[in-house]
């Protein structure tokens, strides 16, 4: 297996352990194990059947496999790269995501932020736990593309390219964060009916999770505009981004989100597409991670002109 292959199972599989530990929280299964990190019920293999504690092991043991994937993802950069190449350092912030990933693992659970906990505390620990969650599939995803992209990147700060794109990130950055909130919100507190939920949403005696729940369905929608026009205004300052094939598959997967979106509000958030929207949401980001890397690649001399024409 070559190493962009390698780099591209490795996404692929902390995709599927992203999902199964939303899994874990939508099931209440946070708690299958006890209070015992990193044993399961103070053992290493559990003997209960229980359907929590098979959940959250199944999740423990695949999180610490992508550990020990990505820790030879890091050690075969440094093999297959010279020293300063940028996919070596994209490998080094992978591993130095996941590692804190666990941490924060560990810390649900030590901490007994899992379960029917609804405290501040948990709203905020989940919302950081997504961040560094979009920080580690964007480490993974640079490691993947650009060991197979060997164009060179523009300065950083020139132009309105670079402005435009990190404002998407940022948009997309705290529409997964409220996102997370909101997931919580529709585990702890189900709706009954869309109608209730909205009353619930503006009553100002609602539990707290209920009525910062709305703020992630108006992100999204500004999100979604926002990156629809992103796309428009680079087409002005940097013409050759639109060539890239990642500028159709990230409007195509903004489309897609908004309509999964809607589908799992109307529908009052099931588990499976919760799943769902989670999965496009993380493909989303990894898309506009790629489209900005491809985007900000400066084309060869020869075909600058052309691109620009």
């Amino acid at each position: 297996m070559s190493f962009p292959a390698y780099a591209r199972s490795v996404l692929g599989f902390n995709l599927l352990v992203i999902l199964w530990g939303a899994l874990v929280r939508a099931t209440g299964s946070g708690a299958g194990c006890g209070r015992h990190w990193p044993l399961c019920n103070g053992v290493v293999i559990p003997e209960t059947v229980e359907t929590a504690t098979l959940i959250e092991y199944g999740h423990r043991t695949t999180s610490g496999l992508a550990l020990i994937l990505v820790a030879v993802l890091w050690w075969w950069s440094r093999k297959a790269f010279v020293p300063g190449h940028r996919v070596r350092k994209a490998a080094a912030w992978s591993l130095g995501f996941i590692v804190i990933e666990a941490l924060i693992g560990a810390g649900l659970v030590l901490l007994e932020l899992v379960g029917d906990d609804d405290s501040v505390a948990r709203a905020a620990y989940l919302a950081l736990h997504l961040l560094n969650t979009f920080l580690l599939l964007a480490a993974l995803g640079l490691a993947a593309f650009w060991a197979v992209e060997q164009m060179p990147l523009l300065q950083p700060t020139r132009g309105a390219a670079f402005w435009l794109l990190l404002t998407g990130g940022l948009l997309i950055l705290a529409v997964g964060m409220t996102g997370a909130i909101a997931a919580l919100g529709d585990t702890l507190f189900p709706s009954v009916s869309l109608a209730e939920g909205m009353r619930a949403d503006a009553d100002s005696t609602s539990h707290f999770l209920l009525r910062l729940r709305v703020l992630h369905p108006l992100l999204a929608l500004l999100a979604g505009v926002y990156l629809s026009v992103m796309v428009w205004l680079l087409a002005r300052v940097r013409p050759a981004s639109l060539l890239s094939p990642w500028c159709r598959v990230l409007s195509s997967l903004v489309l897609v989100q908004l309509g999964v979106g809607l589908t799992n509000l109307l529908l009052l958030a099931p588990t499976a597409l919760q799943l769902v929207h989670l999965f496009v949401a993380d493909l989303l980001w990894i898309t506009l991670v790629i489209f900005a890397a491809s985007a900000l690649t400066a084309p060869p001399r020869d075909s600058a002109p052309q691109a620009a024409a």
